[in-house]
């Protein structure tokens, strides 16, 4: 059976991950392809169990260097238990979130060294980088607006609550990665209507797997 493939979406709050994941998972499930989705921080029972510690706000009086700890147990956990065996199997799987959050949202913006985000992110993944990684960009006033009308009434979280000058460096930093790893990684404007925002994750996608022979013209593995 031929390995399947690892995609990632990253982005700041409210770029609209969740809603593309679910709108390409139908796509490539049409297609006759067997899709995962998941999320970080959770996805396996023992990060699911790390995720209310991390997005609670119960870790934060610890420092971003507790946090990007815990970010790691949890993404070994599920990497091991989840993302390495579904691979393994063939399956295409579609995460929301990954190395990249932790590279930014502690690494850059939690001001940590990063020799350290970088062993600590060679333990948690051991060699499950995604094939490819789509960024989700988007104006961070934008971003909050809607994560806003997203949730209501209830609470903001704990990274929704920071500051817009945070949430623009978080920005920047995930627009750097993609300059610094073009091979991996493709900007997709999220400030489109989510149809063409839709095309355009697609239209990255198919072409990344053709590039590994994964699709064949007719949609069906190769």
């Amino acid at each position: 059976m031929n390995r399947g493939f690892f995609i990632t979406f990253e982005g700041g709050e409210g770029a609209g991950k969740s809603t593309q994941i679910a709108r390409l998972a139908t796509l490539l499930r049409g297609r006759g392809l067997d899709v995962l989705v998941t999320r970080e921080p959770g996805g396996s029972p023992g990060a699911e169990a790390v995720r209310h510690v991390l997005l609670s706000g119960a870790a934060e009086p610890f420092g971003p260097k507790m946090e990007a700890i815990l970010f790691a147990a949890a993404r070994s956990d599920h990497v091991e238990q989840l993302i390495r065996p579904a691979v393994s199997e063939g399956k295409i799987v579609l995460c929301d979130r990954f190395l990249d959050s932790s590279r930014v949202y502690q690494g850059v913006t939690g001001d940590i060294d990063p020799a350290f985000m970088a062993e600590l992110e060679a333990v948690a993944i051991n060699g499950m980088m995604p094939d490819l990684t789509l960024i989700l960009d988007l104006d961070p006033a934008e971003g909050l607006r809607r994560a806003t009308a997203r949730r209501g009434a209830g609470a903001a979280d704990r990274f929704e609550k920071e500051t817009l000058a945070i949430h623009q460096r978080r920005r920047d930093a995930f627009l750097a990665i993609a300059d610094a790893e073009p091979k991996r990684c493709a900007v997709i404007d999220a400030a489109a209507a989510p149809q063409e925002v839709e095309k355009a994750v697609a239209a990255a996608v198919v072409t990344a797997l053709d590039r590994t022979r994964q699709l064949a013209p007719d949609g069906t593995r190769s």
